[in-house]
């Protein structure tokens, strides 16, 4: 198992005052929230730098990139295209960075120590969030809560509604659960519009194309006036997808809303298949539930690293730890073509970028009484996004089966991150999986909006199948 590092002394403090001061859970004191925006930033991450410099201070994020017009270009353009590898990770060195390493990175050097290795570039802490989330986000510190009758269900705050204000509700995280809600919640777009590709690879390197899709991935609390909200049951994030090919699947359609409460499971789903000519609802998409569209190779609540309800886990914060993760994914993302990144056993190495950050580390134990394909999973939040960057899943007998990583690059042009690119190694059946990238070849495209005012989206059953949207 990974060691990791006593939390940090913020987490200390803000425990034992919530012991002493009687706060209700999610909360912290007027005290503990005076370190945003000074020793922390507006949004939680810690601002200085680590004690090497490998982690710089947080000075702003990346709001502009030279070159990159947003009412042209069809992908984002990568700032750091002319960087080389600090330094590189394989299997003959890994030792020497054993704690610095996920284990699955490190699974994944030992299974293919010929082929696998792990470039590892300047960091550069390039998240920014706009102004009126970083003030939603002072006011959520000392009034969010989380509430329900099952740990972790749902979430309460201060807003006119009864909710959380719109962004980082616990930017002072106390317990695994809070961290997990900072990344169900994590700040994007509010329209991700894209049109990209999915792969399956075997053990033997043969590649399986995994049906395309026209998606709108949407985040309405990060829609600043609240009327996406309206129009989509307060939901945290959504997914409105059509798939475009083959032929044989092309015009299914799902439509997903996550819930910030329990109500209706956490969820309302909804889909549409052109053989049955019909809208169904589906409140099985969910938990271990293998989406079939992707060739089973993902869970439905695998999407960004993890969605949907946590009442089948026990969530612990273990603590924050400086690791070396996929960040900055402008390669494999934006700049090589899909079937270009796909090697024989893993993503080619040179398509990966890899960064040092700090990350909350959350072990999820699956409760006694509940039943999920997985045992125990492990996630990695970084501090700046707050959105899982890689995670574990291990099986019944304690054998990691999947190491996984989500690919996020900072969308420069609004605030926020990408989080949609996600990929699984198999180590137990010695495949892997991408899915939501390379947007650069026929017609694939990536572009963010910051809300839904001239697009064309899906977001009731009636528009599923070609009434009104």
């Amino acid at each position: 198992m990974i060691k990791l590092m006593p939390l940090p002394t913020l987490l200390a403090s803000a425990l034992a005052s919530v012991l002493l001061s009687n706060v209700a859970h999610g909360q912290v004191s007027e005290a503990q929230a005076a370190d945003l925006g000074t020793r922390l930033t507006a949004f939680g991450a810690i601002a200085g730098a680590n004690a090497d410099g490998s982690i710089p201070a947080y000075t702003g994020g990346l709001k502009s990139v030279p070159g990159y017009n947003r009412e042209k270009d069809q992908t984002y353009v990568d700032p750091f295209k002319d960087e080389k590898p600090v330094y590189t990770i394989n299997s003959k060195n890994a030792a020497q960075y054993d704690t610095v390493l996920t284990e699955g990175t490190k699974a994944l050097l030992k299974k293919y120590p010929d082929t696998f290795r792990v470039d590892v570039y300047p960091t550069h802490r390039t998240v920014w969030y706009p102004d009126w989330a970083l003030a939603n986000t002072r006011k959520n510190a000392t009034t969010a809560q989380m509430t329900g009758q099952v740990t972790g269900d749902s979430l309460k705050g201060a807003a006119a509604d009864g909710l959380p204000f719109a962004g980082v509700p616990f930017p002072i995280p106390k317990d695994g659960y809070e961290v997990m809600w900072n990344h169900k919640m994590s700040f994007g777009p509010a329209v991700m519009a894209q049109i990209n590709k999915a792969f399956l690879v075997d053990p033997n390197g043969g590649i399986t194309t995994i049906p395309s899709t026209h998606q709108m991935f949407i985040r309405p609390w990060s829609e600043q006036t609240g009327e996406l909200r309206k129009r989509t049951f307060d939901a945290t994030y959504v997914v409105s997808s059509d798939l475009i090919s083959p032929p044989s699947a092309a015009g299914t359609f799902f439509l997903n809303f996550y819930l910030p409460t329990a109500a209706d499971g956490g969820q309302r789903v909804w889909f549409y298949t052109p053989g049955q000519r019909r809208v169904r609802t589906a409140p099985e998409f969910a938990y271990d539930l293998p989406i079939a569209a992707y060739g089973g190779a993902l869970f439905w609540d695998e999407l960004t690293g993890f969605v949907g309800r946590m009442d089948r886990f026990d969530f612990t914060l273990v603590g924050k730890k400086e690791m070396i993760v996929p960040y900055n994914s402008f390669p494999l993302t934006q700049t090589i073509k899909a079937e270009q990144s796909l090697g024989k056993t893993t993503l080619k190495p040179e398509s990966v970028r890899y960064e040092k950050h700090r990350v909350w580390v959350v072990e999820a134990h699956r409760k006694a009484d509940a039943r999920h394909a997985y045992k125990l999973r492990r996630f990695y939040v970084d501090e700046d996004c707050n959105c899982v960057v890689a995670n574990e899943s291990y099986d019944d007998a304690g054998n990691l089966w999947r190491a996984g990583a989500t690919y996020t690059f900072p969308t420069y042009d609004v605030g926020g991150v990408n989080n949609m690119t996600v990929g699984f190694n198999d180590l137990l059946k010695g495949n892997y999986f991408i899915m939501n990238y390379g947007a650069t070849d026929d017609g694939y495209f990536n572009r963010s909006y910051t809300s839904t005012d001239g697009l064309q989206i899906k977001l009731t059953p009636a528009s599923l199948s070609g009434g009104v949207r």
